[in-house]
Order: structure tokens, then sequence, then C-alpha cells
């Protein structure tokens, strides 16, 4: 069997001392907060997968501006194994109308306070640690990924 990591990309949006996250089922039917996230696809760059995905999860356009981090999370006991790759932004063009991705319930913007509350409900130990590393400063130039076709 050969191993691979789950690559995914995740979005943080700031705006006012608020995070844009979606509220989504997990793999057990059980309602979680997450960022804006999802897989990288075949052939798909990290900037546009990041974009794709926090349209389709939220309906707002994204903007990438910098990378905050990279992050491989393990699944205890020794499941998954996931790679992301976290992007800071600015969100735009917000079209309520479009359908979100199967499994969202919805968006909200919480404070760093409101998520360290539903600290038991976050979709994985990523997203606190994504948004303490944005307000701790943690900005890196995008032209650090290249894409080599």
């Amino acid at each position: 069997m050969i191993w691979t990591p789950h690559t995914t990309v995740a979005s943080v949006i700031e705006k006012e001392g608020r995070f844009l996250m979606i509220e989504e089922l997990n793999s057990n039917g059980e309602a979680v907060i997450n960022q804006p996230a999802g897989h990288l696809e075949e052939a798909e760059s990290l900037i546009d997968a990041v974009i794709r995905e926090t349209r389709e999860e939220t309906a707002w356009g994204f903007t990438p501006e910098s990378l905050i981090g990279i992050y491989r999370w393990q699944v205890p006991p020794a499941e998954a194994t996931y790679l992301r790759f976290c992007f800071h932004g600015s969100c735009h063009d917000h079209q309520p109308h479009l359908p979100l991705d199967e499994g969202i319930l919805g968006t909200v913007w919480l404070t760093r306070d409101e998520l360290t509350e539903h600290a038991d409900r976050l979709r994985s130990p990523m997203v606190l640690r994504c948004v303490d590393d944005f307000l701790a400063g943690h900005r890196y130039p995008l032209a650090l990924i290249s894409d080599l076709d």
C-alpha cells in the first residue's frame, strides 16, 4: 500500500476581529466548525484550490494575500495524515444565491474567544492553530509557492 497525505487548503479571513468560519457535518454526522477548506484536486494549483474551496463553502470570492503556514496533522490513532496549506486573504463578491457544498450548514463570523468557547466543536486542532498563527503575524509571500508544469 502506498502512503500519501491528504493535501488540503484553508483560508483565514478576518474582518473587525471576527473570522469567517463554516459549520459543516463531519464524517460522523456531527456539526463542526472549520475554516473554509478542502482538498487539492488533480492538476490544480494550491492558490486555485483555496479560491475554489472558499467560494464553494461560503459563496464568497477570496483573494489570497499570504501563506500563514503549512501544517501536518495525523488523525489519532494513526489514521489519515493531513497536510494543510493555510492562506490569509480578503473576501469579496458575495453571491448568497449560490448553493454551498454538500455538508455545509452555513457560515458564521466568530471571534478568537468564541472559537475557544467552541473548542470541542472544532473540526481539527489546525483550526485554532491557523487563527493563532495569523494573530501572531505569520505571513509568508505567495511567491514561496511554485507550480511547475
